[in-house]
């Protein structure tokens, strides 16, 4: 009676394996034929030309919806600085609730922060950090892609952390 009960659970053990490595094969395969259906998607037209949406807010007011934008989102260059420098005028948003980051902070080397006005445009910020950066040195960061939002959007006071990122 043991020899057939560990014989049968030797057999499903040995045909596990062998199903699992031939879903594997497959899956590997699948892989290699989306990349070549890449190589077949037209390239990406170029940008339109920049034109800046008029200074200020969206004309909508308040009832505008920041998640609707009449025209395609468009994601300015990067801007990137070391941590400390502050090239834009601090701009004295109201208070909101702040993000609470869960990284491994040893293995942060930079951070990028994307702010984003009433139209959808949006602004991001990458700035170096230092060995010993974390949590408490975020707000620098995150106000300075807020005040680079509101300095090139003309003054959009409905601009907000949009998101943040490390590498």
């Amino acid at each position: 009676m043991k020899l057939g009960m560990s014989l049968a659970l030797t057999l499903s053990l040995v045909s596990t394996q062998f199903s699992l490595a031939a879903r594997a094969e497959d899956r590997h395969e699948e892989h290699h034929e989306g990349a070549r259906r890449d190589e077949r998607v037209p390239p990406r037209a170029p940008a339109p030309q920049w034109r800046a949406h008029p200074p200020g807010g969206h004309p909508a007011g308040a009832g505008y919806h920041p998640g609707y934008h009449p025209h395609a989102v468009r994601v300015l260059q990067p801007r990137n600085f070391r941590y400390g420098e502050h090239p834009y005028r601090h701009w004295g948003h109201p208070e909101f609730m702040r993000p609470a980051y869960y990284w491994d902070w040893r293995l942060v080397h930079s951070v990028s922060c994307t702010a984003e006005d009433s139209y959808g445009d949006q602004y991001p910020v990458t700035e170096s950090t230092f060995a010993g950066f974390g949590l408490g040195n975020m707000t620098a960061v995150e106000d300075d892609a807020l005040d680079r939002c509101y300095d090139e959007s003309g003054g959009d006071p409905s601009c907000y952390l949009a998101t943040c990122s490390h590498f």
